[in-house]
């Protein structure tokens, strides 16, 4: 198939799906950070489960949150689901709403990130979307690198190849359900813990101060700590605190199996991706208001003809 067959389709895609291709880098960029976040926040002092039941009790009476989240760094504790404010450990009091806006600006970059106005089925075709872009810019052939706006289009492209597709592939990937686990999950003991019951469970193993989270997931409690550099999931019941098999196409694509490595990974994937989307649009709008002036150009010439 001969180069500009293959250039058509790659523009007109580009352009279909621009801006929701542009809304999922950009989140996808903030969330990027999010891993180094988590394991800045796990370096606080030890926390006592103790504490921790005490103030799920008394701000969640009910027992309506999915789970709580954990900040060791900034001793901070956030009911999900339970409309409670974030909690100061050392306190007890809602915390300074200062606290709360980073944990509030990834949450919103995730939400956006994968149910792009509230519709996840947008994010799985821009996904393919991108993934054919990086497709059919495969079989354009090898770049000529050149100090140019199409240099730098192609030259991003091809030295940045491996990280710009595995990031839509492992999108794709959980998207529908492929884990490749390497072992089954463990069999439930009992029915679900209630929350409380669960935070004393992984304290009983687990240092509190490096969970990010506790809260039912899957029709399951669950647990995702961070144990050397790496963030782990962990099945909680009455048996006790069993490791679940790796999900490696979420790990890549979060950047959470391992962060001080995986997260600038990451950043530099957004970055090229942002850098792909702003020039590919750039040479195409140029071609287009090239073409009007060449063929006044030409108009011109012919009427300076006729009247010489």
């Amino acid at each position: 198939m001969s180069k500009p067959l293959l250039l058509t389709p790659h523009r007109w895609i580009t352009l279909v799906f621009a801006l929701p291709l542009l809304a999922i880098i950009a989140t996808g960029l903030i969330l990027s950070f999010e891993p180094l976040v988590q394991v800045s926040g796990i370096s606080g002092p030890a926390i006592d489960s103790g504490r921790i039941v005490e103030l799920v009790k008394r701000y969640d009476p009910d027992g309506k949150a999915r789970g709580l989240s954990i900040n060791a760094a900034s001793q901070r504790m956030t009911l999900q689901g339970a409309g409670a404010p974030a909690i100061d450990l050392a306190t007890g009091e809602p915390a300074a709403a200062a606290g709360s806006s980073l944990p509030d600006l990834f949450l919103w970059a995730r939400v956006t990130h994968e149910r792009l106005l509230g519709q996840a089925w947008l994010v799985t075709s821009s996904t393919i979307a991108m993934v054919s872009l990086m497709v059919l810019g495969i079989l354009t052939g090898l770049p000529r690198l050149r100090n140019t706006l199409s240099g730098w289009h192609k030259g991003t492209a091809w030295f940045a190849l491996p990280l710009i597709l595995l990031s839509p592939l492992t999108g794709l990937c959980m998207a529908f359900g492929l884990t490749f686990q390497s072992g089954a999950a463990p069999a439930g003991g009992g029915g679900p813990l209630a929350l409380p019951d669960a935070v004393r469970m992984v304290a009983a193993s687990r240092e509190l101060s490096h969970v990010v989270s506790i809260g039912a997931r899957g029709g399951r409690m669950m647990a995702r700590i961070y144990e050397d550099g790496e963030l782990r999931a962990y099945a909680v019941n009455s048996s006790g605190v069993t490791a679940l098999p790796r999900n490696w196409p979420r790990l890549i694509h979060e950047g959470n199996w391992s962060a001080l490595i995986a997260s600038p990974l990451n950043v530099v994937t957004s970055i090229a991706l942002l850098t792909l989307l702003s020039t590919g649009l750039l040479i195409w709008a140029r071609r287009k208001l090239r073409k009007p002036r060449s063929r006044s150009n030409k108009q011109l010439g012919a009427t300076v003809a006729k009247a010489a």
